[in-house]
């Protein structure tokens, strides 16, 4: 099946699709050329695609230092205190409290990090930390007895751990621990006052000026609001304190201008398509991004998470790219490919001879595909099938069923074979081992025309793996459907979820569907 259109670009000719070859409204490039390098005329220059670029205005916005490490440093403090307090309290007569300290901390402070209870939140309370807080404090209690055990003889004595003391320690750790971040909480509230964040509110519904309005007169949020970004906005009451100041093509400049560093998103906008766009737009620059769901009842959702006034509101991640784990995971990318291309040279070079023989000279097929950013890249495979010329290579959709595909050819693409010079494009940078499917710069194009969260799979770098292909949307399935798990599969990356990826990929090349 080959998809025409009258847009079709041509070799020599620049995509023309709206938004695609220029910047677009959040600052990204368009896709870039189709033809490949070398293709033009000689005539004309050649030249790279061009690298990203970012629209003026867009820059990253976070926080001041002190805003970010304040706050976590201080309730880490209060908390090691209370335990330092509790040990020299309960501790018997010639053994050292500092001993007791020392076994207990490094089991219960990361513990509090990784349950979020170092973690910046709009609604400060000590009371609704408490129970976390106790169930964290019994398991390192239990991991200091461990440890006192295993290090007997070679570490400091605690006395005698007997079930009374153990609950004394308790007793007083949980206490003095609320007390102390009841003080931090009341310095924090007392600084948000005196010195307020501008925040950006995403929808002028009425749920949005609901919580401009709450903001405005609760300034312990230490938030304060400087407008409303909707493309299309409901009738505002006359004389209203905040501004409409424009859709999300204006969103970094009203960032830079403002020096806004959150920015919250309501339910309710005209379009909230356009809303969840600038959502993850500001989420790249930078911001933090808080959810403002219009149920109340996912409030009970089980760990939901802060409140503003009684309204339910999440706090959002920060984008894949920024969290600790994407190091590692580029680093696994290159061991992996490096280590993986060394190990399989000889299948790697079994499989170019069997080409060889079935098609002819040129063993690897090269085409362009859209990659990080719209950046476009020449992706390798072994070729299946030579198409009858540039455009049909181009925009051809599917060849599975192409009657003039060898035995070779039909084996490599049902065992997925033809995809491993890719590993190449991995220890380049191109790709990475798991993400979105990269695609033709034509259906990009098409596919962005069509389907509104199509582009917003770029954010990540592309992959010879992605959790769409290993839930079947492989071949010709929905794009609409793939877009979604990739979206998915951005939004909550971690390095569990590209390990499961991996393995779900290991079962279907030993169950091949040849899609």
């Amino acid at each position: 099946m080959t998809i025409d259109h009258e847009s079709v670009p041509r070799p020599g000719r620049t995509l023309t699709g709206p938004g695609r070859h220029g910047a677009r409204p959040d600052g990204r490039p368009g896709t870039g050329v189709l033809d490949r390098p070398g293709t033009r005329p000689k005539s004309r220059p050649r030249s790279r695609p061009a690298a990203p670029r970012t629209s003026p205005g867009v820059g990253r916005h976070r926080g001041r230092l002190h805003s970010r490490v304040a706050l976590p440093l201080s309730l880490a403090a209060a908390d090691a205190l209370a335990v330092g307090v509790a040990a020299a309290a309960t501790t018997p007569a010639g053994t050292r409290p500092i001993a007791t300290a020392a076994l207990l901390l490094p089991a219960l402070l990361p513990l509090n990090l990784a349950g979020g209870l170092y973690r910046s939140r709009l609604s400060l309370s000590a009371l609704d930390e408490l129970p976390a807080l106790a169930a964290r404090a019994a398991v390192a209690t239990a991991f200091a007895i461990t440890a006192d055990a295993c290090l007997a003889g070679r570490w400091a004595d605690l006395g005698p751990v007997s079930p009374l003391r153990l609950l004394a320690l308790l007793l007083l750790v949980l206490p003095l621990a609320a007390l102390g971040r009841a003080f931090v909480h009341h310095l924090t509230r007392r600084s948000r006052r005196r010195r307020p964040s501008p925040v950006l509110i995403l929808g002028a519904g009425e749920l949005g000026q609901r919580i401009a309005a709450v903001l405005t007169a609760r300034p312990e949020y230490g938030l304060r609001p400087v407008g409303y970004l909707d493309p299309d906005p409901v009738l505002l009451p006359a004389g209203g304190p905040l501004p409409v100041l424009g859709g999300r093509e204006v969103l970094g400049r009203v960032l830079r201008r403002y020096r806004i560093h959150h920015v919250l998103a309501t339910a309710g906008a005209a379009d909230e398509a356009e809303t969840l766009a600038a959502l993850r737009q500001a989420a790249r620059l930078g911001c933090q991004v808080w959810l403002v769901p219009g149920l109340r009842e996912f409030d009970s959702v089980q760990g939901a998470g802060d409140h503003l006034w009684g309204f339910p509101c999440l706090r959002l991640g920060p984008p894949a790219m920024r969290r600790g784990g994407w190091i590692v995971k580029r680093g696994f990318d290159i061991a992996s490919a490096g280590l993986g291309l060394l190990l399989i040279s000889p299948l790697l070079a079994a499989c170019a001879l069997a080409v060889r023989w079935d098609t002819g000279p040129g063993v690897l097929f090269r085409q362009q595909r859209t990659g990080l950013d719209g950046k476009v890249f020449t992706v390798l495979k072994f070729r299946t099938l030579r198409p009858s010329n540039e455009h049909e290579s181009a925009t051809r959709w599917n060849i599975s069923q192409d009657h003039r595909m060898g035995p070779i050819g039909k084996f490599l693409r049902k065992t997925s074979l033809d995809e491993l010079p890719q590993l190449w494009n991995v220890l380049r940078g191109d790709m990475s081992l798991v993400g979105p499917r990269p695609e033709r710069p034509y259906f990009v194009m098409r596919f962005g025309q069509a389907y509104p969260e199509y582009a917003d799979r770029h954010r990540v770098p592309v992959g010879l793996t992605g959790l769409a292909q290993v839930n079947g949307l492989r071949g010709d399935t929905s794009i609409e459907d793939r877009a979604r798990f990739d979206n998915r599969y951005i939004e909550g990356w971690s390095l569990w979820g590209d390990a499961k990826v991996l393995l779900r990929t290991a079962a279907l090349v030993v169950r091949p569907d040849g899609s």
